[in-house]
C-alpha cells in the first residue's frame, strides 16, 4: 500500500478458526471500520485505543458465526453502524441494531476514504468483498490459494465459479487480497499470485469447478495452502 493512502488496514488473527479481523483506519478523520468482529473484542478495542481511533462502522463480509460472534459486544463499546448486503440480511434473518443494507457497487464513506462493496455470492447468497483502491478484503469468498466452502447452508458452487471469474477478469492484477482466514503459507497475496497459484482460479468450465470444489479439493489439499498451478492440476487429472 502506498504511503500516500488516506487509510491503513490492520489485521488481527483471532479465535480457534484462524479468523482475520480487520480494522480500517482513516487517517484524516480518526474513524475506523471493523470488518467481521469476532472472538476477541477486547483485542479489537485495544488496537483501536492504541491507534487513537473511533470505531464508527462495522462491515460484515457474511453472516457465519465465526465472523459475527462479536458484534453485540463491540456495539456495547462503539456507536457504530453495521453494514452488510441486503441479500445477506435476507438470508440471515437476524435483527441487527442500526443495520445499513447495501447492494453491489455501493460505496461507504469513512472520513477521507471510500469503501466499495462487491457482491460476491457463492459461500453465502449475500457474501461481500470490500475494496479500497487496490486492497480487497475478501472474507470467505477468496482465500490465499483457496476459496470458501460451498456445501454449507446457502452455499452455491456455480455462483462461486462466476464470482471468482469476475474477480479475476475485472480487478487489477496488483490488487492485494486480505482473506477472512489465515489458511495459507502467506497471509496475503496479489490477485496475480492467485491467478497463477490458486486452483479455483484455473477452471474455465463450470462443471469441472463444481466437481473440484465439492468433491475433490478437501480430499487432496490441507492447510496451510501453497500455490498450485495449472500444470499440477492437469497432471492430477483434474483440469482438462
Amino acid at each position: 500500500m502506498s504511503d500516500q493512502a488516506p487509510y491503513q488496514i490492520h489485521a488481527l488473527e483471532l479465535g480457534p478458526m484462524e479468523n482475520f479481523v480487520y480494522l480500517i483506519h482513516d487517517h484524516a478523520s480518526g474513524r475506523a471500520a471493523v470488518v467481521d468482529p469476532a472472538w476477541d473484542i477486547p483485542a479489537v478495542l485495544q488496537l483501536a485505543e492504541q491507534l487513537e481511533v473511533t470505531i464508527s462502522d462495522i462491515l460484515l463480509t457474511h453472516s457465519h458465526h465465526d465472523h459475527i460472534n462479536g458484534i453485540d459486544e463491540l456495539l456495547e463499546h462503539a456507536d457504530a453502524k453495521v453494514h452488510l448486503m441486503k441479500a445477506e440480511a435476507d438470508f440471515w434473518g437476524h435483527q441487527l441494531s442500526k443495520p445499513q443494507l447495501h447492494h453491489g457497487g455501493d460505496r461507504i464513506p469513512l472520513g477521507g476514504s471510500e469503501i466499495q462493496l462487491l457482491h460476491t455470492p457463492g459461500h453465502t447468497p449475500g457474501s461481500a468483498c470490500y475494496r479500497l483502491d487496490d486492497n480487497l478484503i475478501t472474507g470467505d469468498t477468496l482465500f490465499v490459494f483457496g476459496c470458501g466452502r460451498c456445501d454449507l447452508h446457502g452455499g452455491d458452487p456455480e455462483q462461486m465459479f462466476h464470482t471468482l471469474k469476475q474477480i479475476k477478469e475485472e480487478l487489477p492484477a496488483e490488487t492485494l487480497i486480505h482473506p477472512g482466514h489465515n489458511y495459507a503459507v502467506q497471509t496475503t497475496s496479489t490477485l496475480q499470485e492467485e491467478i497463477d497459484g490458486n486452483p479455483f482460479m484455473h477452471f474455465e468450465k463450470t462443471a469441472q469447478f463444481i466437481d473440484y470444489r465439492m468433491c475433490q479439493h478437501d480430499t487432496l489439499r490441507d492447510s496451510p495452502y501453497a500455490p498450485l498451478d495449472k500444470h499440477q492440476l492437469r497432471v492430477a487429472g483434474l483440469l482438462r
